[in-house]
């Protein structure tokens, strides 16, 4: 038993080292490398603690029984060093929480595992708990102990597969990892914790300490009112981020902006560009920069890049401050296979799946999570709850959802393994999802999930007690795919295609839908918004000026990456800042202009945003007009709600008499013209307003001759 204590090779070192009853005597075991002598301080007295072996670093002697007591230790120099003794510590997890964690259906797991700051039988240090139910042996390493697997040994709670022990003296902004010993008895590589809430800064990956109590939030009044802000009547128009190349700091190594900074930076931008809310690519701890960090290692970490948890709170509230929403893109269909991360963490597949056929994810060579094992599917739960929660995140825009929802996704025959029906689907992902959504929803009124789904599959934002996946929203790919192919084509081309501007509408309302261009649009390739477009100089910003115009005016919430605000050149770069210096271009300056005008106008308009997932706020006016690539179409709000009238020329042929009809008599005051030259247009138009005559055209009762300026979007608004 000496030699297992010297080696930290010991199963249940609780058991033997400290403070334990022999008969009606008290004993104190220790074990320390460095010390050639140790006594236990009892009241300002030392009591020596003998060698127990001559060749071990293993020390036990008799003390007074019934009072705390310090180690004292001396090397061969003489140097004294006093220090508490982790193993006098009793266990810090309740029962409660170990029932349900062994039950995979604890909701908050962050609260119990993880590195906890805390004060624990009167003494402050660090509570550390991981789970590893398959480990023969778990023990903490960091800075505090030398990185020596010996000397922090775990406790094992029973059948939870949860190892525990409380360290005194380590605090916040220690750096710790697990070192585990699989049950073959081979050691593992150095783990981080799959719970820390704290990382160090990439290359480097051990786990930091960080205390996140007590951060004092001021956002209650937006707390109270986010579900309005949220809701499927409001107006939702989302900047997608990234934060690490929004802006950059030139003058200092090019770094990013801190969590504080883009406090300031990008939520005074943001704000003064109407959008109602951001949305940031994930910043749970990552290791390499070019995932951009859809290949996440810590769940629960906001990465450190930007600075520590309570910096990124700083950012969360300042919006909130501003009236801004915050979603954050979470990735739960995926992890990376990093040796620190939880890749084979106790030594077995854990969190993964064993056969590669489920397990493995060939398109991204990351590993895919067994959505089936109760603590796994537990883990990602809270994980989701966590940023609600603790960093009141008002929504979740969930990664690659149909990745989960398919178990031959991607793959050819052969390569993947049918659910227990014999069919494709991923039953037990499709749970965690409905779960997620179940108690996300429940535990935090107001919130909002959206899904990045590829797919047709059904109910993605219908409740889960009506058979659906229970997101809040879905990101429209069809539409987004068919319309920028559209806008791709040369003109002359485009009454051929003109179905791909008109068939979303077909299916515009079977989900809550949001509208996306995203940061997959503008790489590997892709090109900028701006370079899609085709013809001379003039005509790509006049037909991004239209498409955007379209956008702004199809049923549906808005999403738009950073940088396509102001029609960036080039295509997205994660490793330098978005290209601001082109906004002394007018051209630029005035794509800005329109896309914060339009936000303006969507936020108040109702027409335009209050039935966005409602048939009944969208009608066709012109649908046919392929021949002339002219669409127009009204957009109805609640009743009493000034009706609005959007009519798009997707060429370059200005028509000055174009007959549409409207749906009521009197005057329409032309609210937006993408035209205009405050937006880098030539002026063209009708005065600010047409004239609804008595006219029936178009099915509707009334109509008018209108000014379509070339490659252009008019919004009218009934007066």
């Amino acid at each position: 038993m000496a030699q297992d204590l010297h080696d930290g090779r010991h199963d249940d070192p609780f058991a033997v080292l400290g403070s334990q009853k022999r008969g009606r005597a008290t004993w104190v075991t220790t074990v320390d490398h460095g010390a050639v002598s140790m006594a236990a301080r009892i009241g300002g007295k030392d009591y020596p603690l003998d060698r127990v072996f001559d060749d071990l670093n293993v020390f036990s002697g008799k003390v007074p029984g019934g009072k705390p007591y310090t180690l004292v230790g001396r090397d061969k120099s003489g140097t004294e060093w006093e220090m508490q003794d982790a193993y006098r510590f009793g266990p810090v997890m309740g029962e409660m929480d170990e029932y349900l964690l062994g039950e995979g259906t604890h909701q908050r797991i962050w609260t119990v595992l993880g590195a906890h700051v805390m004060e624990h039988e009167g003494t402050e240090g660090t509570h550390f708990a991981v789970w590893a139910p398959n480990a023969r042996r778990v023990s903490l390493v960091g800075g505090f102990n030398h990185w020596d697997g010996r000397r922090h040994l775990m406790r094992r709670r029973g059948a939870t597969g949860v190892w525990e022990i409380f360290v005194p003296g380590v605090g916040d902004k220690e750096v710790y990892k697990y070192e585990i010993t699989g049950p073959d008895g081979t050691l593992q590589p150095l783990k981080a914790d799959p719970v820390g809430f704290g990382s160090q800064h990439p290359p480097e990956n051990a786990s930091v300490v960080r205390d996140i109590r007590g951060y004092g939030w001021q956002d209650a009044r937006w707390m109270n009112n986010r579900q309005a802000h949220n809701a499927r009547d409001a107006a939702i128009s989302v900047y997608e981020v990234h934060l690490s190349s929004w802006r950059r700091h030139a003058d200092d190594n090019n770094r990013p902006l801190s969590y504080v900074e883009a406090a300031k930076e990008l939520i005074d931008y943001v704000a003064d560009m109407g959008f109602t809310h951001i949305e940031l690519m994930p910043i749970s701890e990552y290791p390499f920069d070019g995932s951009w960090g859809y290949q996440p290692v810590g769940l629960f970490a906001p990465t450190v890049r930007h600075g520590p948890p309570h910096e990124f709170r700083n950012l969360v509230e300042a919006a909130h401050e501003k009236g801004i929403g915050v979603i954050l893109d979470w990735v739960p269909g995926h992890f990376p296979a990093d040796p620190h991360g939880l890749g084979r963490f106790d030594g077995t597949p854990l969190y993964e799946h064993a056969d590669p056929r489920e397990g493995f994810h060939q398109d991204w060579n990351t590993l895919i999570y067994n959505y089936g094992r109760t603590e796994v599917a537990n883990f990602l739960v809270s994980n989701a709850l966590y940023w609600l929660e603790e960093y009141h995140v008002d929504g979740l825009r969930v990664d690659a959802v149909a990745s989960m929802l398919y178990r031959d996704y991607s793959r050819q025959p052969g390569e993947w393994v049918p659910n227990k029906d014999g069919g494709r689907e991923n039953y037990e992902a499709i749970a965690m999802l409905r779960n997620t959504n179940t108690i996300a929803y429940g535990q935090q009124p107001g919130i909002m999930t959206v899904a990045e789904e590829s797919t047709s599959f059904p109910g993605v934002s219908q409740p889960v007690d009506a058979g659906g996946l229970g997101f809040g929203y879905k990101w429209n790919m069809g539409w987004m795919n068919d319309t920028l192919s559209f806008m791709e084509k040369d003109p002359l081309y485009r009454r051929h295609h003109h179905n791909q501007m008109t068939f979303g509408i077909h299916y515009a309302f079977s989900e809550n839908f949001i509208l996306p261009i995203s940061h997959d649009e503008v790489v590997h390739g892709k090109g900028s918004m701006l370079a899609k477009m085709p013809g001379n100089t003039w005509e790509k910003f006049a037909n991004l000026r239209a498409y955007y115009g379209f956008m702004w005016g199809h049923p549906g919430k808005k999403l738009l990456f950073m940088g396509q605000e102001f029609a960036q050149p080039g295509e997205w770069n994660h490793d330098t800042e978005l290209t601001w210096g082109v906004l002394d271009d007018p051209a630029h300056r005035g794509i800005q202009a329109l896309v914060r005008d339009l936000n303006t106008l969507y936020r108040a308009q109702p027409a335009l945003h209050v039935k966005d997932c409602d048939p009944a706020g969208f009608q066709w006016i012109e649908v046919n007009d392929a021949e002339n690539s002219v669409l127009s179409w009204i957009r109805r709000g609640k009743a009493g709600d000034p009706e609005v009238v959007v009519i798009c020329n997707f060429t370059p042929v200005e028509r000055t008499d174009y007959h549409v009809g409207l749906p009521q008599v009197g005057t329409w005051r032309e609210v937006l013209n993408t035209d205009a030259a405050l937006y880098g247009g030539d002026n063209r138009g009708n005065m600010g307003a047409i004239k609804g005559k008595d006219v029936a055209h178009q099915g509707q009762p009334a109509s008018a001759r209108v000014v379509l300026p070339p490659l252009s979007t008019l919004i009218f608004v009934k007066v």
